[in-house]
């Protein structure tokens, strides 16, 4: 796709599509850097985006009853 260069002040800029920025999932950050003579955009990588999602806190207790075995009797653990 061309495009043409926009003053922005005393810089330039590219209107980038909506479609290509929803389809890379971009929203208001992106990366800028160089490869050689290319200039790449990038959405920001956030490794940690969605850990939470979906995360239901109530099925905890019954994932640590299957890995913790407490002896009947004992109301404390002891070290």
């Amino acid at each position: 796709m061309r495009t043409h260069l926009r003053k922005i002040g005393n810089s330039k800029g590219v209107l980038i599509p909506a479609a290509m920025l929803a389809e890379l999932g971009v929203s208001d950050e992106v990366e800028i850097h160089l490869e050689g003579q290319r200039l790449v955009v990038e959405p920001i990588k956030q490794p940690r985006r969605q850990w939470f999602s979906g995360y239901d806190a109530s099925r905890d207790d019954a994932v640590w009853e299957d890995l913790v075995e407490v002896e009947a009797g004992e109301d404390e653990w002891q070290w």
